[in-house]
């Protein structure tokens, strides 16, 4: 009842986010709803499993305000990130500029840093629409896999994004924090093309053809024309099919990219404006 509902923000990933007034502070704040056809044991179980969001603080996490059960479905209440998505803004701007796109590469890293670091959290669904921006031109990444039970509740009754899973991940393969670097490259891709990046030829496939892809075929080359050395050999390092030999994003922090990106003074604020 405190919740006044302003508008729909987006559906996916087996719920739908809307925007909403928390009337007794006052505050504007994102809901997602998230329907889980399970006992009502498993239900609290993920509300138990997602109280971890309380202890998360970071500048390059969404925040948490609360999670609670209604009507068999949890909701989960978070910070509203006003510049929306990574997904909607590129589609509206066109490809971003690889200076741009190295803030936002740098803003995910720390924050996958941080969430494996102080909790022993891997994301697991690192992908445009899951990193969020706000006028201030802050960057922070929304939707980690804190709970283990909901990932599975939700994997159940939902096809999860594979397009940005990697490959020993479509095979079956152990979840690591390299398999989240292997999203971030191809999320990067895609912004600094302006287009999902397989297949290069831009033909349909369909979601086997594009696993099958993703797992056998070469991973595209950039054109040293379109972007730098330090930009190309980053989107390599990340986009190495064998996890053992992929970087995990602590490591790529000190890549000469991200150094650069850090290095560089980028008026976010102005460019989300």
């Amino acid at each position: 009842d405190d919740l006044v509902v302003l508008g729909e923000l987006g559906a996916g990933n087996g719920g739908t986010v809307d925007q909403c007034l928390h009337v007794p502070s006052d505050c504007i704040m994102a809901r997602k709803v998230i329907h889980v056809d399970a006992k009502n044991s498993v239900r609290k179980q993920i509300l138990r499993e997602l109280q971890i969001m309380h202890k998360c603080s970071s500048d390059y996490i969404v925040s948490f305000f609360g999670a609670f059960l209604n009507e068999g479905d949890i909701h989960i209440c978070m910070e509203y990130m006003d510049c929306g998505s990574l997904d909607t803004i590129y589609k509206k701007t066109g490809p971003i500029h690889e200076d741009v796109v190295g803030k936002i590469t740098l803003a995910v890293l720390k924050g996958l840093v941080y969430l494996k670091e102080n909790h022993g959290i891997i994301h697991r669904d690192v992908k445009p629409s899951n990193i969020l921006l706000n006028r201030e031109g802050e960057i922070k990444i929304a939707d980690f896999g804190v709970s283990g039970q909901l990932i599975n509740s939700v994997a159940n009754t939902f096809v999860g994004t594979s397009a940005y899973m990697s490959p020993e991940r479509i095979q079956g393969g152990k979840y690591s924090v390299q398999s989240d670097v292997w999203s971030l490259g191809i999320t990067m891709m895609e912004i600094a093309l302006g287009k999902f990046p397989f297949p290069p030829e831009g033909k349909p496939l369909t979601v086997f053809e594009l696993l099958e892809y993703i797992v056998n075929e070469p991973v595209i080359h950039f054109s040293f024309n379109q972007f730098t050395p330090a930009f190309i050999a980053f989107m390599e390092q990340s986009l190495i099919k064998d996890p053992a030999k992929r970087p995990t994003p602590s490591e790529l922090l000190d890549h000469e990219y991200v150094v650069r990106s850090e290095r560089q003074v980028l008026d976010m604020k102005a460019w989300v404006a």
